[in-house]
């Protein structure tokens, strides 16, 4: 089994304070890393700051032998992002590597969900992702090399009551990484999505006490090192990870059924009447890009 080393390798972990961040964090570091440690310091629904959370990681990292400098700006912000990545090239040189971590929840029934809670949501789990992959991914374009992890969730791939802003913002993480893998292929670029189940601040009232003391950070991070490594030669995956289970997810598309000659517009009733083919998920197919479904509407292009 060859080893994983990150030597001569830069990461940024954003929201790498506490919990799953944290842990990523120090193993890359053991493992011959430089490390930005990212973290606003608010609350769990994203209020107010404070360096300590950073700080104290970086102290961590320091007394282990490693290299680690802190960063304290906001995800959601395109200054934030740039930000963070400017202090990977100035301490560092590059940006080689990025995990995509930090996170709020403002939970609500949808009917109650108010629009700065929406925003607020969004803005740290999408914006956030877009702030500071943009500039990581310009970076890792320029050196021909990079390993981004959009951290998604459960709650997006199959739902979750009472957090639709949580979920709309995850799900579209998926995407984001689909398109990705495309434009970073020529550069050596691997985006990947983590879908972790785990103890931490945003899962501590959402869990059993008795389970949220068994689920450590320490069962997810194995995946996103690897995932993160120069051995990964897959993009574009989602991943699930918890307590020790490791899973791929996919959109898959079932075959269907054809009720046009492509001229003719088929009437509600034959929806009706196929519904049961319609919905059909035997013998599913995954395609590994939009047009590659073109290919299964052949007998209408012709």
């Amino acid at each position: 089994m060859s080893k994983i080393d990150f030597t001569g390798r830069v990461a940024i972990v954003t929201g790498a304070g506490s919990g799953l961040g944290r842990c990523h964090a120090l193993e890359f570091a053991k493992r011959g890393a430089k490390v930005v440690i990212n973290d606003l310091g608010g609350t769990r629904d994203g209020v107010g700051s404070d360096s300590a959370a950073a700080n104290k990681v970086v102290e961590e990292i320091k007394a282990l032998g490693g290299e680690a400098v802190p960063n304290y700006d906001n995800v959601a912000t395109v200054k934030g992002g740039e930000n963070i990545v400017r202090t990977a090239i100035d301490a560092f040189g590059k940006v080689d590597i990025l995990v995509n971590n930090a996170g709020i929840l403002r939970d609500g029934a949808f009917h109650k969900m108010e629009e700065e809670n929406w925003d607020a949501v969004v803005g740290v789990h999408l914006k956030g992702a877009y702030c500071v992959t943009r500039p990581a991914f310009i970076n890792m374009r320029e050196n021909g090399y990079g390993r981004i992890i959009m951290t998604t969730s459960g709650a997006g791939l199959f739902g979750n009551f009472g957090q639709s802003n949580y979920a709309s913002a995850k799900m579209a993480l998926a995407g984001f990484a689909n398109v990705l893998k495309f434009e970073g292929a020529k550069y050596n670029i691997k985006t990947n999505v983590l879908i972790p189940l785990a103890a931490s601040r945003l899962t501590e009232d959402v869990l059993p006490p008795d389970l949220f003391a068994r689920m450590k950070p320490d069962f997810i991070t194995p995946l996103v090192l690897y995932m993160c490594s120069e051995q990964c030669e897959d993009s574009g995956v989602m991943i699930n990870a918890i307590l020790g289970y490791y899973s791929r997810s996919a959109i898959m598309t079932g075959p269907g059924t054809i009720l046009s000659d492509g001229e003719r517009i088929p009437a509600p009733e034959e929806i009706m009447e196929n519904w049961d083919k319609i919905m059909s998920l035997e013998n599913p197919k995954y395609f590994d890009q939009l047009m590659t479904m073109f290919g299964e509407l052949s007998p209408l292009l012709k």
